[in-house]
């Protein structure tokens, strides 16, 4: 079974951008999550550092989609 791609997302999150991310509609935090999916699937510079911490490589795309504020 897979994980929900927003839980996974909010996760990455520090507490003060998992809760402004929180009170967003469903709908937005799905864009965000899918977005944030995107980036770690994309990017190579993370696929090396998910090798060493997975949890810094989906911290460091997670802060990259919210700094982009996504298309």
């Amino acid at each position: 079974m897979r994980t929900d791609p927003v839980g996974r997302f909010l996760a990455a999150l520090d507490p003060e951008q998992r809760e402004a991310i929180g009170a967003k509609t469903r709908q937005e935090q799905e864009r965000l999550a899918a977005a944030w999916e995107r980036e770690l699937e994309t990017d190579d510079e993370l696929d090396t550092l998910d090798e060493l911490s997975p949890p810094a490589a989906e911290a460091e795309a997670a802060r990259r989609v919210l700094d982009r504020g996504t298309e």
